[in-house]
């Protein structure tokens, strides 16, 4: 889609009358059973609770700086990776906001995305967001998580026709792209910032801008000249003469004079090219992406330009102001990975690190699809394991949001993903993300989004497709966070080192790695296996499941340098082993085995492998759908640790939530289901192989990590139904 709609943060219940109407007791169908945890007291006896893994608060050394390609502690120049969610919900103040850190702590997380505007329907700083931001700040920095500011996207933003900075708008579209040109527009933005980071906290008389628990400010969310909403169709005359008078003045600089630049084309003029008045026209992207005619060319080269130098500007002033956290440009695809994305990187390199925005989708299709789930709507089944077509029946794609290449060595960030609802194998996601992002040496990855913190489903005629507070994302972050936080899977070996020459790329000669660029099975054919790569050809993407990818941008000529990966990856067998050895992936059965000293376990597809023998334990379940791990909480090795935290799920759906076929393994939503959650029943058996695991004994945790009933030893778990939590310990 050319748009997406926006993304909302409001945390819904259900109706007291709704209540009456089904009954007061919910019970759960034969094979599942209901996820409802109690209210939490955070009693110190909890074996997941990770809050140990944060600062006592947020800022504690000094705060955060890039260096070396990583997020460090500024004072000690330890690294950190951040496992963080957007939000927190809207509706909480007070003692439930203080809560909510509480439990976001617990779960491992150490940062939260605030992503919301600051300013109002008129384009006005907003003084009582500003007075949220302080209170979600301290809130979040008394557990040790720190904030990072998302406060402009363009879907946020309908300008009326009374605003003078914004001319020709209507009230009733955004204005994609015009603050990357709009100079008024700029002013108004930055007072935006200047208001958040230097209004005085009522309470402390703090600023923002001197908190150290503020970890950093995006300047522009999903907004971009490369993208399809950079149309012509989409940006009101009066803006539109705007970027072609800047693009006529660039050209003169560059040639002289327009019809010096129109004769170095060796083209005709445009229809809205109007050289008496300095304004040339700029095509679209897509003639730009697939033409590439000198023109074209130095369009790209234009807004490449502009797009750097808004970003840079913008820096500056932070930096004038007086802040001292992360900036980063912005986040968003392009109209062609492999012609634009690289240039859309460029203009981040202005920034302390790279970010970008990824969901894995289920072909979820219907009115309002894109930011919510209703009856009627239609979506497919897919698992990621399998690297499943977008759509059922099409050939594997080979393109996730956790590839991950580093740009210019600065650190990189995912400040939205998830894998969206209503799809079965979403409970894939948290270990995928963990042990992948860990591989890839990733250092922020930001779930979307944290939109209630009571773990409800919180239907009303529509559910929304990326709710975290659930037992398939929120209840496996315990093990999850500790393998990615604690680097208990290694980074891999650089696999693939590319070189990009940045006057080439304006010339739009493209990547060889193309991120978001979807590289289906049919093709991998045409990928080169050795080190040689010819112009025009693509490096293998499942590198990215093997081990890691650098990219330069230099003024030097451009060069590939990659490593063989037939050791690593067999196309035929379907199996990619990470360089590490940690990591193996079968992808014809969609089941990743994770195998380090203190993380091991496997995820997918349990029946398809039988018993799987690891070097610390064996597993074996008969489950089409199950991740089952055991992690050291002790940071020792699983054939030393003396408390090892054994984590089980299966897949999740709401309560009474009813599908029908619609052909072509295609299926329709008919109920969306109420509260509360339920879980598949869990199935199996776990055996540690140490020689002292009689000795061990195995204690059930309940559904908020506290210890229940001792079941026996650690030399053969039975595997409880409804148990998601298992404390092994001396």
């Amino acid at each position: 889609m050319n748009v997406l709609p926006p993304r909302l943060s409001v945390c819904f219940t259900l109706p007291a009358a709704l209540f009456l109407l089904l009954g007061s007791a919910v019970f759960a169908a034969e094979g599942w059973f209901d996820f409802q945890p109690p209210r939490d007291n955070f009693a110190a006896d909890c074996p997941l609770d990770l809050r140990r893994l944060n600062e006592k608060v947020a800022g504690e050394h000094g705060g955060i700086v890039a260096k070396d390609g990583q997020f460090v502690f500024r004072d000690t120049n330890q690294p950190v990776r951040f496992w963080a969610v957007n939000g927190p919900p809207d509706d909480l103040e007070g003692e439930d906001l203080r809560r909510c850190a509480r439990l976001l702590a617990k779960y491992g997380v150490n940062l939260v995305r605030v992503h919301t505007p600051i300013f109002d329907k008129s384009g006005e700083p907003d003084l009582a967001k500003v007075k949220r931001a302080h209170e979600i700040v301290a809130a979040l920095k008394a557990e040790g998580i720190y904030t990072h500011f998302s406060v402009y996207f363009p879907l946020w933003f309908t300008p009326s026709a009374e605003l003078p900075w914004l001319q020709g708008y209507d009230g009733q579209r955004h204005p994609f792209a015009a603050l990357m040109f709009n100079e008024q527009f700029q002013a108004k933005y930055r007072n935006w910032l200047k208001t958040l980071l230097t209004t005085p906290d009522e309470k402390t008389g703090r600023a923002l801008l001197a908190d150290p628990a503020v970890f950093g400010v995006e300047i522009q969310n999903e907004d971009s000249f490369f993208f399809w909403t950079f149309d012509a169709r989409n940006i009101p005359d009066p803006q539109l003469r705007i970027i072609e008078s800047q693009f006529g003045d660039w050209l003169v600089k560059k040639h002289g004079s327009l019809e010096a630049a129109l004769k170095s084309w060796r083209s005709k003029q445009l229809p809205r090219d109007v050289f008496d008045e300095g304004r040339v026209a700029l095509r679209p992207l897509w003639n730009i992406a697939n033409e590439r005619s000198l023109r074209d060319q130095d369009t790209a080269a234009f807004l490449v330009a502009a797009q750097t130098d808004f970003y840079q500007h913008n820096v500056n002033f932070l930096r004038e102001l007086g802040f001292h956290g992360m900036v980063t440009a912005s986040n968003w695809h392009t109209a062609s990975p492999e012609r634009f994305g690289p240039l859309e990187k460029l203009t981040y390199m202005t920034g302390d690190f790279v970010d970008r925005h990824g969901y894995f989708e289920c072909n979820h299709k219907g009115d309002n699809a894109a930011w919510s789930i209703r009856p009627g709507h239609t979506f497919s089944q897919r698992s990621a394991l399998r690297f499943d077509g977008s759509e059922p029946g099409k050939p594997k794609e080979f393109v996730h949001p956790v590839m991950d290449p580093q740009y210019n060595d600065k650190p990189s960030m995912i400040s939205e993903t998830t894998f969206t609802r209503p799809n079965r194998y979403r409970s894939e996601a948290p270990l995928y993300f963990a042990a992948y992002g860990a591989l890839q040496d990733s250092d922020a990855i930001v779930h979307f989004a944290f939109d209630g913190a009571q773990w409800q489903v919180k239907p009303r005629f529509w559910m929304q497709q990326w709710t975290l507070a659930t037992p398939a994302m929120l209840a496996q972050f315990p093990a999850a966070a500790l393998v990615y936080r604690r680097g208990l899977v290694a980074p891999g070996d650089v696999l693939a080192d590319v070189k990009l020459n940045i006057e080439e790329l304006t010339r739009l000669g493209g990547t060889p790695l193309p991120q978001e660029a979807s590289f289906d099975e049919l093709r991998l054919k045409d990928v080169p296996q050795g080190a040689e790569l010819k112009p025009g050809q693509r490096l293998d993407p499942l590198l990215h499941y093997a081990g890691r990818a650098t990219i330069e941008f230099t003024n030097e000529p451009g060069k590939v340098t990659a490593v063989d990966l037939q050791p690593f990856v067999d196309h035929e067998r379907k199996q990619i082993l990470s360089t590490t050895g940690e990591l193996r992936l079968d992808y014809g059965n969609g089941v990743l085995v994770i195998q380090s000293p203190q993380a091991q376990g496997v995820s997918g597809d349990l029946k398809a492998v039988g018993k799987l023998e690891l070097p610390a334990l064996s597993i074996h379940s008969d489950l089409d759908l199950a991740h089952i791990i055991a992690v050291s909480l002790d940071d020792q090795p699983l054939a030393k640790s003396k408390r090892i935290l054994l984590q089980v799920m299966t897949e999740e759906r709401p309560t009474g939530f009813a599908v029908e076929d619609a052909g072509q393994g295609v299926l329709r939503i008919t109920n969306i289901g109420r509260d509360p959650w339920q879980v598949k029943d869990m199935q199996g058996t776990v055996s540690l192989k140490r020689p002292d695991a009689t000795r061990l004994k195995v204690t059930a945790l309940d559904q908020n990590g506290y210890p229940g009933k001792v079941l026996g030893d650690a030399a053969n778990i039975e595997l409880q139904p409804t148990t998601l939590y298992y404390l092994i310990s001396e």
